[in-house]
């Protein structure tokens, strides 16, 4: 019982990186990289405030409007300065390793012994629940206004809005904050959670984000009436799952992140049909033969 409750713990932790990735990858088409240090970005900030007294939600709301910003630098990058979409999340990555390293003073900051959102009465599993729960309703019903249509809009067809006087550069600025402070807000709910922050504990995030946006959308895309929210929180729930059952298994602790990116590819290659063997025509009487010959005349 122990076992699965920390798994719905992690997984629904993660849901909120997963949720934000599918914003990114799958509503806009951008492949944010930046996310790798978009999540250390929000232990950081949660993590060097709760070291200086400040309550841990204020630490929690700073580090989500601090992903906000750096999702806004990335889309200043690409739609203002021309810089294409990979190289923009590739440069803010980079760039936010060292504000981390500045932020925190050094590459890990402890955080046992710092009172926290899971050091109360509560048990953790209902708080992550709580504000999983707040953010998917937030974003759901977000998607259904003027400017959630248009954000799925710019994903679909950037020319179509346009032709409607609408600022598209100004929705995909909008789309990537939202993604990268719910992926900042992931960042500093899991540090309070681990108790500590670690300036690399965002390395491959946006691979496992992708592999529980993929899981999530291949095994449920029969049912069309579950939401892309809860899509991606069942997937990160899944992926978890499917780590802890590999390391139950034995499988040795450093050879997760291959067996992420093994995942990733299984997850890739299903969704887009190449496990699916198709059936040979068989060709009746001598047709093939006739319709050869014929080419050939034709092309002499």
């Amino acid at each position: 019982m122990g076992v699965l409750i920390n798994i719905l713990e992690q997984g629904l932790l993660f849901s909120l990186v997963s949720i934000g990735v599918y914003i990114t990858y799958k509503i806009l088409d951008f492949p944010d990289l930046s996310v790798d240090s978009t999540f250390p970005l929000g232990a950081a900030i949660s993590a060097a405030l709760l070291v200086n007294g400040v309550n841990p939600w204020i630490s929690i709301i700073i580090a989500t409007l601090g992903g906000a910003i750096a999702g806004g630098i990335t889309a200043f990058l690409h739609v203002k300065l021309k810089i294409t979409n990979l190289m923009a999340g590739i440069l803010v990555m980079i760039g936010l390793y060292s504000i981390n390293l500045r932020i925190m003073g050094k590459a890990n900051v402890p955080l046992f012994n710092t009172p926290n959102l899971f050091k109360s009465s509560i048990p953790a599993i209902v708080v992550i629940l709580i504000m999983v729960i707040v953010v998917k309703i937030l974003l759901d019903l977000y998607l259904k206004t003027k400017s959630g249509f248009l954000l799925i809009a710019v994903g679909d067809n950037e020319q179509v809005v346009s032709s409607l006087g609408v600022n598209k550069d100004l929705v995909k600025v909008l789309g990537l904050m939202i993604s990268n402070a719910l992926v900042a807000l992931a960042g500093a709910l899991t540090a309070q959670y681990q108790g500590f922050s670690d300036v690399g504990m965002g390395t491959g995030t946006v691979v496992m984000g992708l592999a529980a946006v993929i899981i999530g959308t291949s095994l449920f895309e029969r049912l069309s009436f579950i939401k892309v929210t809860t899509l991606s929180i069942l997937g990160a729930i899944i992926y978890k799952a499917a780590i802890a059952i590999v390391l139950k298994l034995g499988l040795n602790a450093n050879d997760l992140k291959l067996m992420t990116a093994i995942i990733v590819v299984i997850a890739l290659c299903s969704n887009s049909g190449a496990f699916k063997f198709k059936k040979r025509k068989s060709v009746i009487g001598g047709s093939a033969k006739d319709v050869k010959s014929e080419t050939t005349i034709q092309s002499v």
